[in-house]
């Protein structure tokens, strides 16, 4: 029989996954693109530094929470790039999500799926915050690289990466401010189509 301390350790076991799942976001010194580990690392710590940005009674505890455990997803559904077409990226994760979040003890596989479930639908003010932050900081790499992941796809336009990026202002406005003046940057430094 298989202890409630073993499946969790096959969980943590299998985080560590993560941490060979290659995005498209490169980092600042421009020598290779994140994994999603360093990007989750990243994203939830840059939650602690943006908090005063959040709205009113928003759980920085709940926040950093879901940017943990927000891509373990993509150990088995792979990483689906932000400005790409996304297919059948939706069941791969949930299905990636029955397993990965299965492997724990039920109550707490129960407790992290609820809370991957809340960050994907972002209706909680939590989950829209961490959205928030997960779309923010690519565009902070993105502007700091010389355009980063919106030079690897083509013909790429301002307005195709503010559709993307829009759960940003519902996150937080303050945010999307300094998002929008990235954007504009990004298109006087010839970075995005305008």
């Amino acid at each position: 029989m298989v202890s409630g301390l073993d499946e969790a350790l096959t969980f943590v076991l299998e985080l560590d996954r993560l941490k060979s799942v290659e995005r498209r976001t490169p980092l600042l010194d421009g020598s290779r693109c994140e994994t999603d580990a360093e990007h989750s690392w990243h994203v939830a710590t840059a939650a602690l530094a943006l908090a005063d940005y959040a709205p009113a009674g928003v759980s920085l505890p709940r926040v950093i929470a879901m940017l943990l455990i927000h891509d373990i997803v993509e150990i088995d559904a792979g990483d689906t790039p932000l400005y790409e077409e996304h297919g059948d990226q939706e069941d791969r994760e949930q299905r990636a999500a029955d397993r990965l979040f299965g492997l724990l003890p039920q109550a707490r596989g129960a407790e992290l799926r609820a809370l991957w479930d809340e960050f994907e639908a972002g209706e909680s003010a939590d989950a829209r915050f961490a959205r928030a932050l997960d779309r923010f900081m690519p565009l902070l790499h993105d502007i700091r690289t010389g355009g980063g992941s919106w030079t690897r796809t083509p013909g790429l336009t301002v307005g195709a990466v503010r559709a993307r990026v829009s759960v940003i202002e519902r996150g937080s406005p303050e945010l999307w401010a300094y998002a929008q003046r990235v954007l504009d940057e990004a298109v006087e430094r010839g970075y995005l189509l305008a």
